[in-house]
């Protein structure tokens, strides 16, 4: 009664505004939805993609590094980045270098360093295009 008493006083609302509201707020949920799978698509399949396997301190300017470089087809210009840090948790050493295919995806690199280095950091690996090294 109450409601009928109200649509009196004020009037009735239009019966397509719900559906109209209805409709588009579905049709934002699927473009966010979109828009939300292929950024996860986009980010978990990267141009490239490394991990260190292992590493040795070799002497006092140079540590040895073995990297898996992962590349995908189409991939141009993949560069990747080793940082060797001191005891006092200072850079003393990187090196940026192109991965050879002609090696496969294991490639060893030396780092020199201008003193004793005692870990290394793969920054990682990205190609043209590609935003942040993974």
């Amino acid at each position: 009664m109450s409601s009928d008493v109200l649509a009196e006083r004020y009037g009735a609302p239009a019966p397509w505004r719900r559906r109209a509201a209805v409709a588009g707020c579905a049709a934002l949920a699927v473009v966010f939805l979109g828009w939300l799978a292929w950024t996860a698509f986009a980010h978990s399949t990267p141009e490239v993609s490394s991990e260190l396997e292992t590493y040795e301190i070799v002497g006092e300017h140079t540590v040895d590094a073995v990297v898996v470089v992962t590349v995908r087809d189409g991939a141009e210009d993949p560069t990747c980045l080793l940082r060797a840090f001191a005891e006092d948790h200072s850079t003393v050493g990187e090196l940026e270098f192109v991965p050879d295919p002609d090696l496969g995806s294991r490639q060893e690199q030396s780092v020199r360093t201008e003193r004793r280095a005692t870990a290394l950091e793969l920054v990682g690996c990205r190609a043209d295009g590609q935003s942040r090294y993974r």
